[in-house]
């Protein structure tokens, strides 16, 4: 990790176009750029730990990284991939706890990060404020409701077909540092490699998608939207 110099237009410019800041007075986002900086990451590096104290709320500047988990015999659950704009690790920022999650790069990243101290004392004295993250984080819990929803009603190919209509084109067929590989596919799922790639070649087979070295191409979305068995919502 690396601190990156930075000038206050700049932390302001993200502030504004952050769910979690837009719309706030000005003098409001001035205080919040005070306790904000950006880091760079390299590939693989870790940028928090699970139970560590947290260091902020964050704000993916540019690159990628992975939200994950470890099941006691150390097998990976990825459960989400964050992309430029995203903001996480709220829970830890709001609640005083530790991070409920570990975070790695999966490219060269740059990333905010905004202290939590400043954040829950804005929270304490702007009821505005706490209006606004109590609505973004129950939008959170019905979208992790869903998630569950889905694996426990759902096959895994359904799941699978779901996920690819969803992923941008660039990590299913882009460059090699880019693109999602099985692994990561079946740890998004909560599944394993070999189910996964099961799944990929029964969508293959039904004319949804193609496979040519490694990438992902949607051959056919409607026939992929079937197979995902619809709206889940």
């Amino acid at each position: 990790m690396e601190f990156i110099k930075t000038s206050r237009y700049r932390k302001l410019e993200t502030l504004r176009n952050n769910i979690y800041f837009e719309g706030l007075e000005e003098s409001v986002m001035e205080n919040i750029a005070e306790n904000m900086s950006l880091y760079d990451f390299e590939r693989k590096e870790t940028i928090f730990l699970e139970e560590e104290e947290s260091t902020g709320l964050h704000i993916m500047e540019s690159g990628s990284a992975k939200i994950y988990r470890l099941s006691p015999q150390g097998r990976q659950y990825i459960v989400k991939i964050l992309i430029e704009g995203n903001t996480f690790n709220e829970v830890s920022v709001f609640d005083g706890g530790g991070n409920p999650v570990n975070t790695a790069a999966l490219e060269d990243s740059k990333i905010w990060i905004i202290k939590s101290d400043a954040l829950r004392k804005l929270a304490e004295t702007d009821p505005v404020y706490a209006q606004k993250i109590i609505k973004i984080l129950s939008g959170n819990l019905r979208s992790m409701v869903q998630k569950i929803s889905g694996m426990a009603f759902y096959q895994v190919t359904h799941r699978l077909a779901r996920l690819l209509s969803r992923l941008p084109e660039e990590s299913l067929s882009g460059d090699k540092r880019a693109r999602i590989t099985q692994n990561q596919l079946a740890a998004l799922l909560g599944s394993v490699r070999e189910v996964v790639a099961r799944s990929v070649k029964e969508l293959e087979r039904g004319g949804a998608i193609s496979v040519y070295k490694r990438k992902i191409y949607i051959e056919d979305r409607d026939i992929l939207e079937k197979i995902s068995q619809g709206t889940w919502e």
